[in-house]
């Protein structure tokens, strides 16, 4: 019976399945590199229960060489895991930068006033995402279980205590997202009308300050601005009220699990060994879910980027390559010319015809409102240049 995966419409998703081998070799990568991360526990537990107990220098050397050989290794893979993300990341810009600018192009031709280079901040955010730590999170949470397995071999109470823990932060990871998702969706769309706002009114800079115009332009972009710092201030403080319960909580498990080791040590149910094994496979196991909570702003900001840059390339196709043109010759003929602006729907020139040999000019006359608001400032800026202001 074969299997048939629904290949991703978007443009993005289809360049991201592209690496999809290199997803599987990093995958790869990370676990050997979380089947190294078992080395301090092993460690560990052979010092309290071996080298201790025998009292043996040679067992002592031969432990600290391999677990420094281990750690050597592991910081190879490490090495080679960041260098390949940064790699794709490169590789991911470059074939949807083009792409993403041509569609912002357009976007700012139908709209007239939309921010083309947030698209590309948009591409920008997403390739960092592919070279951050909150990737590695994704790839190293699944291996939390091996962790739990291997405390649940030393003794049921310890695994039991340790998955409790797991599912208490598992849990705290949850609230932050439902909690501070809607806040930060909204600040990062008022972040970006404010930002287009700014830079549509800075493009106008010479007729604003002619018109006096200034203040309430500031007014406008500053209640913009003003939503998006409260919206941020209240996704931050909820996220950072989860942050610091999943810290506190952290510190207090691992504590507890050593106090709960102590007393299985003084009731001969496991070794010293164990005990301390147990705290550090712990710390391994919640190491993910705690690394996913402190990332949860980067992963959220990164989810609206990506829903952004999907929209604008759906709705800007890909443009089909043009007939090639002859050299031109300098002549040009145009008969009953029709043209409307993009996105507008009555043209504004209507039944056009002329012709112009090679060295001819064409000009034409605009009819211009002398009590229009653009008139009058052309006038007062032309007035306050003969006075030398």
């Amino acid at each position: 019976m074969k299997f048939k995966f629904k290949t991703p419409q978007n443009e993005v998703a289809q360049v991201l399945t592209s690496f999809k081998k290199t997803f599987r070799n990093i995958g790869v990568f990370s676990a050997v590199i979380n089947m190294l991360m078992l080395m301090p526990a092993i460690y560990m537990l052979q010092l309290y229960d071996s080298v201790l107990t025998s009292r043996n220098e040679m067992t002592l050397l031969m432990l600290t060489l391999i677990m420094l050989g281990a750690y050597v290794f592991l910081g190879a893979l490490e090495y080679v895991r960041t260098f390949v993300l940064i790699r794709v990341g490169t590789q991911l810009d470059m074939k949807l930068n083009k792409r993403v600018y041509t569609a912002a192009f357009e976007e700012n031709l139908k709209q007239g006033n939309s921010s083309a280079g947030q698209a590309l901040k948009d591409l920008t955010n997403l390739r960092q995402f592919l070279t951050g730590n909150a990737l590695f999170a994704f790839f190293d949470a699944p291996w939390f279980p091996i962790y739990l397995f291997v405390i649940f071999m030393f003794h049921p109470a310890l695994g039991t205590f340790a998955l409790c823990g797991t599912a208490i932060l598992i849990v705290l990871a949850y609230i932050n997202e439902k909690i501070s998702h809607k806040p930060l969706a909204e600040a990062n769309s008022m972040a970006i009308a404010s930002t287009n706002v700014a830079s549509n009114n800075l493009r106008n800079a010479e007729v604003i300050e002619a018109m006096g115009m200034l203040p309430n332009i500031q007014s406008r972009w500053y209640k913009l601005h003003s939503r998006f710092l409260n919206l941020q201030a209240e996704a931050s403080e909820k996220a950072g009220i989860v942050t610091a319960l999943s810290k506190s909580f952290t510190v207090a498990l691992q504590s507890l699990m050593l106090g709960l080791g102590a007393l299985l040590v003084l009731d001969n149910s496991i070794t010293p060994g164990m005990m301390i094994a147990g705290s550090i496979l712990l710390g391994r196991a919640i190491a993910p879910v705690q690394l996913l909570i402190s990332v949860w702003k980067q992963i959220g900001s990164t989810r609206s980027a990506y829903e952004r840059l999907t929209k604008l390339l759906e709705q800007n196709p890909a443009r089909e390559a043009g007939m090639a043109l002859p050299k031109p010759k300098g002549v040009i003929a145009v008969e009953n010319i029709t043209a409307a602006p993009p996105g507008g729907k009555f043209p504004v020139i209507k039944g056009l015809t002329f012709s112009l040999a090679a060295g001819e000019v064409l000009g034409s006359l605009v009819r211009v409102d002398p009590e229009s608001p653009l008139w009058r400032a052309y006038w007062l800026a032309y007035g306050q240049l003969l006075q030398g202001k």
